[in-house]
């Protein structure tokens, strides 16, 4: 391991083992603070957040954007320090964190036994809503997590995510698919963040008037397993309690192929997830390039 990855753990493993032992309101003032230090520097994530909300409000002035991109790095922050808190907050204050709109979507999904797919984009806190479903519906379900360089930090998310009752399978492998797929055929819910893709796999969609990939993997479970998709929005306001809703069901076409059936069930998506960071931009905390255009062509990467 490279001294920065030893420096990479070691910072998220302090943030776990003491932030979640401050009073709330010191967690608060304290990753307002990291968030405004880290927005007066400018660096690389901050002006690339800046950049994704120009295109997300176009007819935003400078001193607009600027606004935006200081409350996003706050919202990013206060996920960061809702994230180290998470396993100490008791079940009655997990319960109480979530208020999200149209539930019934999914529980009637759920109730179906056909299988339900939730699908979100960087909005807010999805790890907390995620705990609320486990905690308040008594709902397990199965996510996907990016493996993380070091292999350490990577431990310490799938640690923490299981913690908070999720079953956590490796992006990387080839296997996740098959494993997901099964959780759905018995009735199961599966989770995913859904808004960014910049494999092979991906599915180019229009979003905010430009082009942009985001994963097929969704789309496709729906269609092989005839599971729900349903597409999920999260934001934050004023109060200590996130928001959410979960918006109608993405349908299968009846007519297409499977790649035109994918690409249509993934701009749908792409459409929902547009309406709830349209609203909540500052709640988007997409730090990296998004659309192909902003991408390096000799990498194709961010």
């Amino acid at each position: 391991m490279s001294a920065q990855d030893r420096l990479t753990d070691a910072l998220y493993g302090l943030g776990w083992s003491t932030v979640k032992k401050l009073p709330e309101p010191v967690a608060v003032r304290l990753g307002q603070t990291i968030a405004d230090l880290a927005w007066k520097q400018r660096g690389k994530g901050v002006r690339r957040l800046e950049s994704n909300y120009a295109r997300v409000v176009p007819d935003a002035s400078p001193e607009r954007l600027a606004e935006l991109s200081r409350a996003g790095m706050r919202s990013y922050l206060r996920y960061w320090m809702e994230s180290f808190r998470l396993p100490a907050w008791s079940k009655e204050r997990i319960r109480d964190g979530f208020e999200p709109k149209d539930l019934h979507h999914l529980t009637e999904g759920m109730a179906a036994g056909r299988g339900v797919i939730l699908a979100l984009p960087h909005l807010a806190n999805w790890d907390l809503a995620g705990a609320w479903v486990t905690t308040k519906l008594g709902i397990p379900f199965t996510t996907v997590a990016e493996r993380l360089k070091p292999e350490t930090l990577y431990d310490r998310f799938v640690a923490y995510r299981e913690g908070l009752g999720m079953e956590v399978l490796p992006h990387s492998g080839g296997t996740a698919f098959g494993t997901l797929a099964r959780r759905l055929r018995d009735g199961g819910l599966v989770c995913l963040v859904a808004d960014r893709d910049l494999s092979a796999s991906g599915v180019e969609v229009g979003f905010f008037g430009d082009t942009a990939r985001m994963p097929a993997g969704p789309a496709l479970l729906a269609q092989q397993t005839g599971a729900l998709l349903l597409p999920v929005t999260l934001w934050y306001d004023d109060s200590p309690v996130m928001r959410g809703r979960v918006h109608p069901p993405v349908e299968v076409p009846e007519s297409g192929t499977r790649a035109e059936k994918t690409s249509v069930m993934t701009q749908a998506l792409a459409d929902a997830f547009a309406t709830g960071i349209a609203d909540h931009p500052e709640d988007w905390h997409m730090l990296q390039r998004l659309w192909l255009a902003d991408l390096d062509p000799a990498k194709g990467t961010s």
